[in-house]
């Protein structure tokens, strides 16, 4: 296919994954694993998916400085102008900021997808569909465009998107956006067919949303409008300079819950976050006792509806007796917990971290 070159990608692959230690850790983060086992990374599995409809010199990646020549060994083929590393991590808003106005001094007429490098996305021709859809939607209105996933069961660990009415094309105008539910109140937004799970992958032209951030986070929109040297090399000084002194928020508090142009997409397209461990085990195929075996030498008795995941060829594991747990053992840690406490291995980790020496388990 031809790609139009005004469409520009920004792969958002800062964070650390701490739901997925022990696998996951600061030092190597989730996005960096080949953590659903077909031979590439996250970011690399993200990169090629949207290399076939955005040009590969339009695609950039931000993430933690860091991680810059972990992200460029992982990606090879793409130029070290095209990963931005941030010195801090100032939550969401602040790198969108940042890279439509790197962006837009690009290319004024740009219209751009961000997404998160970490997502499992089982249909590939069905999201290149809607993303296509979207950023024609997005090119030629000042609109801001989500997409949305139509929930298949009521899941307390997404944010929903209330629209205030079907269209045929399934292009719904956003009503509002809710946090993570209670059950009882998920099982209302499902019923109720006006609610949809919130990706946290968006679609907007740079104008438009620099025009929003203008409106809603003034002071971060004139402190990056203040940079003189995008796309130079005195780019990185000038914004390391002011990146500390942001404020700290998100894309969806800082302008999307309070923007009146906001747009879903209805789509369908094998989606998962793979947030945690449990999201994981949804997502793999499993054997007849419900069991996700990754590894070598792992033996099951009496055991049912378990992730068991190892990279170690030197040990034989023998599980017996357990249900619904997750077992995940590296060269420097063993994780053993049930899969409905999934959400608390960050709690685990903020008691590994005092502990003497705990940073070298993390």
């Amino acid at each position: 296919m031809i790609k139009n070159k005004d469409y520009y990608c920004v792969i958002l692959a800062g964070g650390i994954g701490s739901r997925f230690w022990p696998i996951s850790t600061s030092k190597l983060p989730k996005q960096f694993h080949d953590i659903l086992g077909t031979g590439k990374t996250l970011v690399q599995q993200t990169f090629d998916r949207l290399n076939k409809i955005i040009l590969k010199e339009n695609i950039f990646i931000i993430t933690n400085e860091e991680y810059v020549d972990l992200t460029l060994s992982q990606l090879p083929h793409i130029s070290r102008e095209q990963v931005i590393g941030e010195t801090v991590m100032m939550n969401t808003a602040a790198c969108n900021a940042y890279m439509a106005e790197k962006i837009f001094h690009l290319n004024p007429n740009a219209t751009i997808i961000v997404a998160p490098s970490d997502h499992l996305i089982l249909e590939e021709k069905s999201f290149m569909k809607d993303i296509l859809f979207g950023m024609d939607r997005a090119s030629k209105k000042d609109i801001l465009v989500t997409l949305g996933i139509h929930p298949t069961r009521p899941d307390t660990g997404y944010g929903y998107i209330e629209f205030e009415k079907k269209n045929v094309d399934k292009f719904h105008k956003v009503k509002s956006f809710k946090e993570k539910p209670d059950l009882e109140t998920a099982y209302k937004f499902v019923e109720s067919k006006r609610f949809l799970w919130n990706s946290g992958i968006f679609i907007w032209s740079a104008q438009s949303i620099l025009n929003s951030f203008q409106k809603y986070l003034p002071d971060m929109y004139y402190t990056f409008e203040s940079v003189e040297g995008y796309n130079t090399n005195r780019e990185k000084n000038e914004v390391d300079k002011i990146y500390p002194n942001l404020q700290k928020i998100s894309i969806d508090y800082g302008i999307l819950e309070k923007s009146d142009n906001v747009w879903v997409i209805s789509s369908s397209f094998g989606w998962s976050d793979l947030g945690t461990w449990g999201a994981l085990y949804e997502n793999f195929d499993k054997n007849e006792d419900g069991n996700v075996l990754h590894g070598n030498h792992v033996y099951t008795y009496n055991t049912a509806n378990t992730i068991i995941k190892t990279n170690r060829d030197n040990k034989i594991f023998i599980v017996d007796g357990l249900k619904d747990y997750i077992i995940v053992d590296t060269d420097n840690a063993l994780l053993v917990c049930p899969k409905n406490k999934d959400q608390k291995i960050k709690e685990y980790l903020d008691n590994i971290k005092k502990m003497e020496n705990g940073e070298n388990f993390i």
